[in-house]
């Protein structure tokens, strides 16, 4: 009996399609779903990670301005006693003006205090280029090798962090 599907040549035509075919284009359709949903997962978190980014960014700039607000709110009143300062009559009342002075003063330092700012203790102490800032070297029979003389100029640390060193008079031999 002669099957329909024979060709001239000899071989086998099928109506069916060739099973390794059928696979092989199952499993390129798979990679191309997984493939999608991969990159679809990835821009997902790159969008995340850039919200993140920027939310983080904004925070970081809200906590600044919100710590230079609250500085600034601490700092008014002392601006306000300057000011009253200024406009006192000027008359022969020295001490009571540099009364007042040394008020605002002690008004500063308490604020910086409270802030977590301390000075630097530099008479006395040896001299440390990181916290002192040499300007002038003098000889000196009373002072040791790399002394500090003389405070120039105060300087200042946040806990731990440097916010200005002292301007100093070192000792040398």
């Amino acid at each position: 009996m002669t099957d329909p599907f024979d060709k001239d040549d000899g071989t086998r035509a099928t109506a069916e399609a060739d099973p390794s075919t059928e696979t092989a284009s199952a499993a390129a359709a798979e990679w191309q779903r997984e493939k999608d949903a991969l990159q679809d997962r990835l821009l997902r978190t790159a969008a995340e990670f850039d919200n993140y980014r920027k939310r983080i960014e904004r925070d970081r700039r809200d906590q600044a301005d919100s710590a230079a607000a609250s500085a600034i709110e601490d700092l008014l009143p002392i601006i306000d006693n300057l000011e009253r300062a200024l406009q006192a009559p000027v008359g022969a009342d020295a001490d009571g003006y540099r009364k007042g002075v040394e008020l605002v003063h002690q008004q500063m330092m308490e604020l910086l205090r409270r802030r977590g700012v301390k000075p630097i203790q530099a008479v006395g102490a040896d001299f440390d280029p990181r916290f002192h800032e040499a300007v002038v070297h003098e000889a000196s029979a009373n002072h040791r090798e790399g002394e500090v003389m003389e405070e120039l100029r105060r300087g200042y640390v946040l806990g731990e962090r440097l916010l200005r060193p002292a301007m100093v008079k070192v000792a040398k031999a």
